[in-house]
């Protein structure tokens, strides 16, 4: 088995994001030429997953107010991942983001995060990466 490379994890996850695993809160429609739009809380939860760390979330601001939340990842060295960064409008700017504490249960956006679990899982699966199964952090 090969191991678990963060480039195969994130072409996984790439390979698996759509308009069913976008956060149906936002509003707008998935669009393919903005893969990683609205997809930043699952993809954080996935990746929290497979790799641990601490999820960092930040505020989304259009002209002074706040109009959504971004997440990313921040591995236990310190090193921060974000694979959805590159979603962001003109005129839409971040607040600092803060190491938040994963919630017991995932109430927002699960089917989606379940969802985008379970291609990416198998993704890597296809690829021999030596993925079974990974720990999850959701609760009935």
């Amino acid at each position: 088995m090969t191991p678990l490379r963060l480039t195969d994890i994130e072409a996984a996850l790439r390979d698996s994001w759509g308009a069913d695993t976008a956060d149906p809160r936002s509003g707008e429609p998935w669009l393919p030429g903005n893969p990683e739009r609205d997809q930043c809380g699952v993809t954080a939860l996935v990746l929290n997953d497979l790799l641990g760390g601490e999820l960092i979330c930040a505020e989304v601001h259009v002209d002074g107010a706040r109009t959504g939340y971004h997440w990313w990842n921040r591995l236990d060295s310190g090193f921060d991942i974000d694979l959805t960064g590159d979603q962001f409008l003109p005129g839409e700017s971040l607040t600092e983001g803060v190491a938040v504490t994963r919630p017991p249960e995932i109430r927002f956006c699960r089917e989606e995060y379940e969802l985008l679990r379970t291609r990416v899982l198998h993704r890597l699966a296809e690829r021999g990466n030596g993925v079974r199964s990974a720990p999850t952090h959701a609760t009935s």
